[in-house]
């Protein structure tokens, strides 16, 4: 299981040195994460870096790099220093940086002498790392980046660290923290970049008139004329900031909202269909067992109940 760890370059911290470690837990698998260590270094000017007593396993030097079974990042928050990786050349890193190192990949980096930095640091375990990197929202091959939002993953994590020392072995407050943490500083730049952006406010309108219209939506190439943007450039950025593109979106809508419509309504397939604009009912019934796996008729009589019974068979009128 691979293992992720998160480093903050912070000044604002005291002179001291935190770290815990613990052994992964199997709450990583049941969760999807769990922080399996963390801590904090200060590094001043001059200081031989890394410093004495840090576990050997963890340690990092300039002259020799690492190679991690490991996911890192950094994010630098006051002075500055140098990366390097397999896949990224020698580069300076300073105030507003991030960093994303990868398990197996070599790299190094080092606080400059002249400045130093603080680190505060995290290690996470769990299937959910990996699925981030198989679902390329992190990449090895770009190693750099500089988030908005490192203000406030840093307070998270600060936290997290409190956490740490005061409650022993797995914490799943703890592993919702750090998956929070995530989200800021490596979901950013596929999900929420410019948002002040004619695409971005494009977008999420698209997303609410596509939501309001499902019966009888208007086509995507007027869609995107009405919103003031490129068809080609609004399907490209729609499926980038929603994770699909336009007409599987709405697909998608319309076939959650039959799976509710079947739950709890009474209304046959056939009405559900034509309500929610497909051709027919079998139509429907083709679109919802591909997304779905099961029929519409199966999923909502399935071995223990039927539908529910319309409101008004529950209710007295004058209740």
């Amino acid at each position: 299981m691979g293992r992720l760890i998160l480093f903050i370059h912070e000044m604002r911290l005291p002179p001291a040195e935190f770290f815990r470690y613990l052994p992964t837990p199997p709450d990583a698998s049941v969760w999807g994460l769990a922080v399996t260590a963390g801590g904090y270094h200060v590094q001043g000017p001059g200081m031989p870096y890394p410093p004495p007593g840090h576990p050997s396993d963890h340690r990092l030097t300039w002259t020799n790099g690492r190679v991690l079974g490991a996911w890192q990042i950094v994010v630098i928050t006051a002075g500055k220093g140098r990366f390097e990786s397999a896949n990224h050349a020698e580069q300076v890193i300073d105030a507003g940086t991030a960093l994303c190192l990868f398990p197996g990949i070599w790299h190094r980096y080092a606080p400059d002498p002249l400045t130093g930095w603080s680190e505060m640091w995290l290690e996470l375990q769990g299937p959910v790392l990996r699925n981030l990197q198989d679902s390329d929202v992190w990449s090895p091959d770009q190693p750099i980046s500089r988030p908005t939002r490192a203000a406030e993953a840093t307070a998270l994590i600060k936290r997290i660290l409190h956490r740490m020392r005061d409650s022993p072995g797995f914490d799943a407050e703890t592993s919702a923290l750090a998956l929070q943490v995530l989200a800021l500083l490596c979901g950013e730049p596929r999900r929420n970049r410019d948002p002040e952006s004619l695409i971005h406010r494009a977008v999420g309108r698209a997303e609410t008139l596509l939501a309001a219209q499902l019966e009888d939506p208007p086509g995507m190439p007027a869609l995107a004329r009405e919103l003031g943007v490129a068809y080609s450039y609004f399907r490209r950025e729609f499926k980038v900031r929603t994770g699909l593109a336009p007409k599987r979106y709405l697909l998608r809508l319309r076939l959650e909202k039959a799976r509710r419509l079947l739950g709890n309504s009474p209304d046959s397939i056939k009405v559900i269909a034509d309500r929610l604009g497909f051709s027919s009912a079998f139509h429907l019934s083709a679109a919802f067992k591909r997304e779905f796996g099961v029929s519409p008729s199966a999923w909502r009589k399935p071995d223990r109940t039927g539908p529910i019974p319309p409101k008004s068979d529950l209710f007295p009128r004058d209740a």
